[in-house]
């Protein structure tokens, strides 16, 4: 299929597929001549990117345009617009036209409607490549074990909580410490007989690399849920005198009173099965339930509601450019 949409906020999971077609179709030999990257956001590159996509291949391989922001499903001008429909049956099948964008595509434009026509009659392919929500606890799980995988990994359960409770929903970070954990292990295991074995990544391994900073978070949230907002800012305000991105704290924060929730929605529910409540709360260790439901005693969901709304509040105010002490002193300070 020589089009290829992929779209979505995971920019490091739109690197790593890109990176893989681009291994799957160009002959390194050739990439010099056969691989061109370009940017839509300028219309003369968008324009460039569907003339080289009709000009066969020189040498070894086949030739690969990837053009990034990608106008074409996310509103362009429509002469741009009249020449990708015209260049669609025009693309030779050993080249490929990769379509990249962050923004799911706008389906009420015609550009975006031929598109999904070829995807349909499998002429094209589409990926999706969303990041949960910073509340989304399955969603994570599911980013650490698909970028795992990807990678050739195998986590254990603890280790899966691990990385969730540490990074969040934060995909390059998850990509960058991966890479750390594989080579960490790879040094402590016996080299395998089959290349097609899995790395495996501990617990123990996770928490000796990874979760430092993500423990000094998780004591955040312990001070706020006990009340103690002076001890919570002063914790907040050494993370980040320590380097610690704001982004990445509210993560961790947002995982952390999110479980909370699930743990005390579900006891106030009658429902005692611990392992019903660790899959719906996105908990890989059902035994931590026994842990939380001693720490949470007594406390109603309403209050992690509240924890919960203002630390999306904290969240907006840093994507709008304010100072990370600030937005954590506006937002939680006054936390009942």
């Amino acid at each position: 299929m020589p089009i290829h949409l992929i779209w979505g906020d995971d920019a490091a999971a739109q690197d790593r597929a890109i990176e893989a077609l681009i291994a799957e179709v160009v002959d390194p030999a050739w990439s010099s001549i056969n691989l061109s990257r370009l940017d839509g956001a300028n219309v003369d590159q968008a324009n460039q990117a569907l003339e080289e996509s009709r000009t066969p291949p020189l040498g070894g391989g086949g030739r690969l345009v990837l053009l990034q922001h990608s106008p074409f499903c996310n509103g362009c001008p429509s002469e741009l617009a009249d020449r990708l429909e015209a260049n669609l049956e025009l693309i030779p099948e050993n080249c490929h036209l990769v379509l990249s964008h962050p923004n799911k595509p706008d389906g009420r434009l015609r550009t975006t409607k031929a598109l999904q026509k070829l995807v349909k009659s499998k002429q094209a392919s589409e990926k999706s490549l969303m990041l949960p929500a910073i509340w989304d606890g399955a969603g994570q799980r599911d980013l650490v074990e698909r970028t795992a995988h990807a990678m050739g990994l195998q986590l254990e359960p603890e280790a899966t909580s691990a990385l969730v409770d540490a990074i969040g929903n934060d995909s390059a970070r998850l990509s960058s410490e991966l890479q750390k954990l594989t080579l960490h292990a790879e040094i402590g295991q016996r080299p395998s007989t089959t290349d097609s074995t899995p790395t495996l990544i501990t617990a123990k391994t996770v928490s000796a690399l990874v979760e430092g900073m993500a423990t000094n978070a998780l004591q955040v949230g312990d001070s706020l849920l006990a009340g103690e907002a002076g001890e919570a800012i002063a914790r907040l305000d050494a993370l980040l005198d320590a380097g610690e991105p704001a982004l990445r704290i509210v993560a961790t924060l947002t995982g952390q009173i999110r479980g909370w929730l699930w743990v005390s929605l579900l006891e106030q529910q009658g429902e005692r099965d611990v392992a019903v409540i660790a899959k719906a709360a996105g908990i890989g260790n059902p035994k931590r339930i026994y842990v939380m439901s001693k720490q949470l005693q007594g406390r109603p969901p309403q209050r992690f509601l509240s924890l919960l709304s203002r630390l999306l509040e904290v969240d907006a105010a840093l994507k709008r450019g304010a100072l990370p002490g600030d937005a954590f002193r506006d937002g939680l300070i006054s936390t009942p």
